[in-house]
């Protein structure tokens, strides 16, 4: 299998994070790790429309997919901001406040690149296709 690269841009709003969670089940549907992948991205996205300048209006995010043959990169861009991202406790109750700490836990690496004009904050995944681990 040789490796695969897709990216989407999406409208920074709140909607366009469901969106992005579809992108990443369509583009993944045979692979194990889709769930996993599916929440990193929406968490990534989430922070991007949040808390960096793509929640403006019209602002953008872009979330990008590369997949070979035992591992996942996922990305996303973001138009940049006065805050870094960093991992936070979570707060005591509710789905909000879990920032980047699922990504901590399901990611086998991640990390941030950029500054304040536009970040990309990617994780990586570990995991074979279905398709491939059936004999």
């Amino acid at each position: 299998m040789s490796p695969s690269r897709v990216s989407r841009t999406f409208l920074g709003s709140p909607a366009s994070i469901t969106e992005a969670r579809r992108f990443i089940t369509v583009f993944l549907r045979n692979w194990p790790c889709v769930e996993d992948a599916e929440l990193i991205v929406s968490e990534l996205a989430t922070n991007a429309v949040r808390h960096s300048d793509s929640g403006r209006f019209g602002g953008r995010f872009t979330v990008s997919i590369e997949a070979d043959r035992s591992r996942l990169w996922l990305s996303v861009l973001d138009e940049g901001g006065p805050r870094s991202p960093r991992v936070l406790p979570p707060l005591a109750s509710g789905e909000n406040g879990r920032g980047l700490v699922p990504v901590n836990e399901l990611a086998a690496a991640w990390g941030i690149t950029g500054d304040d004009r536009g970040r990309i904050v990617w994780a990586v995944l570990e995991a074979l296709p279905e398709a491939t681990t059936r004999r």
